[in-house]
């Protein structure tokens, strides 16, 4: 399979185009250089997942946004953007879009009962509820959720009204376990883009991670750089992805026993000491202790509980010992699935370790960033409390905040100390509803709160639960902060706006300056315009605006910085023995196992099945599923069933079924049948992101099954407070 079909088949439609009007067939039959001379250029990065690939967005002779294209320049996506890239426009012109500020007009939450307003009404409705809120409760009440590029603006605003509150739930419904996992054991965690380097790779691991399918750009180019270069695969999954049709090895794995499978590996690779023995000994502690603990843990052990046969596990571990150190086991994105998560993911940041890829050629490289540097603010108020203060002393080892503690934390039963309590929200970019697993338990946090301030582009689920909406703009539309992120050499991209925003929108930068102003907080908003702020941060990094609009994309590479450690040198690894901690002290210190245990997970009662549930490579979450352009390549998604499953059943192909999940909790909308045998027959699978049920997104209304809905079961993960989604089973209503 060579890259070319390998893209093909993973739907990265290279050069994919994104259009809208009449021009469509002038701009088919153009190339990008042709294009650029005839029509506007304006340097974006994308906003429709959070890769964040730098392009330009083009423009026809009207000022109208036609096409959108990659960055050459972009280490991000090198020049391509992605289905979901290439269809941004669909976001822009979708008619659906918020289109003015909303205020509740009942006290009847969850009901569609608004009336628009002027900015200056919604503003001073909010900056009232504010002031009150914090004189009754404290400003420490009134806590933040955001995903995407505005949370930045109004991070600065909730913390310098005193709250430090704030949470992403990428961190507790995504990436937690694996940054804390990876923080414990090579004292750091990975960030965005991981530093892998999977295009030199000679053996790529992946567990649970589909890439081809979940479309982070760089990493399925590399991937298919690595096919290209015939390097082994090995894909640990129930269901038969587009990664796994590429491997020599496909491990169809139980699901809930990867730590078995895990430690299973370990074993293997110490007992015929194919691990880095030089590696281990110069640059890790707690060896000793790894391998009495793994010692038992053999193949035949894991066999029992994996179903993944003995000679597979081990000519599986051979063929990374072969490769090693241009070996990866990849660490995963999403993590957070049956709540011993940061313990699965500390065997991952180990098993890495044994084969002394950190710093290596074909395994991680040591990424580079620029430096930012921001004017000079006031100090943000000192809050009296956080979130920390309501868990009765858990997740020391965790320093970024926890979504779902925060909505425990707005229901008084649920709080350990009720003179903390959570009293507002500002939801900013992401569709809690949807995003947060038990979704009866987010509406009754929210029915205790006294303010709720949905920000979004499109009319989500939470917008209905809003007490004040305000419509952004999309990434088109709007300067933001520069994109500084970590790569092989340190780059920046400048987001600017390619057209005027459609009717009453505005950017998370002027509403969080507004808003500011009315609360008495002018000082922590020093520039009139977000161009002075972006030119200032410019010019303090050797650029200015002028260029940037130019380039789109600057290297900024730091003097001296290598990619690389030699072979055999001592390494300084910011931990407490500055070395790689096989056996974390951290976790002992907190009571946790220092070592990864296999813990036995509830299995599916007869007549269930177990719900996995992924992505698609044209959607992101449910953000796109109301984009024309994208729904065009799948407005709907399925279920994917067993041949085994469906004969019970008497399932068809195509068949409308609803889901019923083990507390009787039934999908709203029924879901298509796809019979096939590239999943288990005890599991089922769906992609997530659809059974939107707010009425006002035409295109997406009713599509499709909701995941989120049917997850009732939540597993927290006692070490970094993460929730645990895949222990949920359902069954079918025919």
């Amino acid at each position: 399979m060579q890259r070319r079909e390998f893209l093909k088949i993973s739907a990265l439609g290279l050069g994919g185009l994104a259009v809208s009007g009449t021009i469509l067939h002038q701009l088919l039959n153009m190339s990008d250089e042709e294009a650029i001379a005839s029509f506007g250029r304006f340097p974006t990065y994308c906003e429709i997942c959070f890769w964040q690939c730098a392009g330009w967005a083009h423009t026809d002779k009207d000022g109208k946004i036609q096409k959108l294209t990659g960055n050459d320049a972009d280490p991000h996506c090198n020049g391509r953007l992605c289905p979901r890239g290439t269809g941004g426009l669909g976001a822009y012109y979708d008619n659906d879009r918020l289109k003015k500020p909303l205020i509740r007009v009942n006290n009847s939450r969850g009901q569609q009962t608004f009336r628009e307003a002027s900015w200056d009404e919604a503003f001073d409705l909010i900056a009232k509820r504010m002031k009150y809120i914090s004189g009754k409760f404290g400003p420490e009440s009134i806590a933040l959720f955001h995903h995407g590029s505005g949370g930045k603006y109004f991070t600065n605003l909730i913390k310098a009204f005193g709250s430090d509150n704030i949470a992403k739930p990428s961190f507790a419904q995504c990436m937690g376990p694996r940054e804390t996992a990876f923080a414990a054991t090579f004292g750091a965690g990975l960030g965005s883009p991981e530093p892998l380097d999977i295009r030199d790779t000679k053996c790529l691991v992946l567990i649970g991670s589909h890439l081809g399918e979940n479309m982070h750009n760089a990493q399925v180019q590399e991937m298919s750089d690595a096919i290209d270069k015939v390097a082994t695969i090995i894909t640990v999954d129930p269901r038969f992805s587009t990664a796994a049709s590429k491997s020599k090895f496909w491990l169809p794995i139980k699901p809930a026993t990867d730590i078995a499978l895990l430690l299973s590996w370990m074993n293997v690779v110490i007992a015929n000491e194919w691990y880095d023995k030089q590696f281990v000994e110069i640059n890790c502690e707690g060896f000793e202790q790894l391998k009495q603990h793994v010692a038992p843990f053999t193949p035949e052990w894991a066999y029992g509980i994996t179903t993944i046969e003995p000679d597979v596990i081990v000519k599986s571990a051979k063929a990374m010992h072969d490769a090693s150190p241009a070996v990866i086991i990849h660490p995963g994105r999403h993590t957070t699935w049956y709540g011993d998560d940061t313990q699965r993911l500390r065997a991952v940041a180990i098993l890495n370790a044994l084969f002394g890829n950190w710093g290596q050629k074909g395994g991680f490289y040591l990424p580079d960033k620029a430096e930012m540097k921001h004017h000079h603010l006031p100090e943000f108020p000192k809050p009296k409390w956080t979130w920390k203060d309501t868990t009765d002393g858990k997740y020391n080892l965790v320093d970024l905040g926890l979504s779902n503690v925060i909505v425990d934390a707005s229901i008084p039963k649920k709080n350990a100390d009720n003179s903390k309590l959570v009293k507002a929200w500002f939801v900013v970019g992401t569709n809690l509803i949807q995003t947060l697993p038990n979704t009866p338990h987010t509406l009754e946090a929210i029915q205790n709160l006294e303010l709720l301030v949905a920000v979004d582009t499109m009319p989500m689920e939470i917008t209905g639960w809003a007490d004040v909406v305000l419509p952004e703009c999309t990434y088109l539309e709007r300067f933001d902060s520069l994109r500084v992120s970590q790569n092989r050499e340190a780059n920046i991209s400048l987001r600017m706006p390619a057209a005027k925003p459609l009717n009453d929108t505005k950017s998370a930068w002027w509403m969080t300056r507004e808003l500011g102003i009315k609360l008495g907080l002018k000082d922590y908003f020093p520039f009139k315009t977000q161009e002075e702020e972006l030119d200032w941060e410019l010019k303090e990094m050797g650029s200015s605006l002028a260029e940037m609009k130019k380039i789109g994309v600057k290297t900024i590479p730091t003097p001296d910085h290598e990619l690389y450690i030699p072979k055999g040198s001592k390494y300084e690894f910011n931990t407490d023995s500055g070395k790689v901690q096989l056996y974390s002290t951290a976790f002992e210190a907190e009571g946790f196992p220092p070592l990864p245990v296999y813990t036995k997970h509830p299995e599916p009662a007869e007549g269930y099945y177990r719900l996995n549930y992924g992505r698609a490579p044209m959607h992101t979450f449910g953000r796109t599923t109301n984009n024309a352009n994208l729904t065009d390549l799948m407005d709907e998604n399925t279920v994917w069933v067993n041949p085994k499953v469906a004969k019970i059943w008497d399932l068809k192909e195509g068949q409308y079924v609803k889901l019923k999940n083990q507390d009787d909790v039934v999908s709203s909308f029924s879901i298509k049948v796809r019979i096939t045998e590239r999943i288990r027959h005890d599991s089922v699978y769906i992609v997530h992101g659809f059974g939107h049920t707010d009425k006002r997104m035409n295109q997406s209304f009713g599509k499709g099954a909701s995941d989120t809905e049917l997850i009732t079961n939540v597993m927290t993960d006692p070490i970094m407070g993460g929730t645990g989604m895949r222990g949920n089973f359902v069954t079918f209503e025919i």
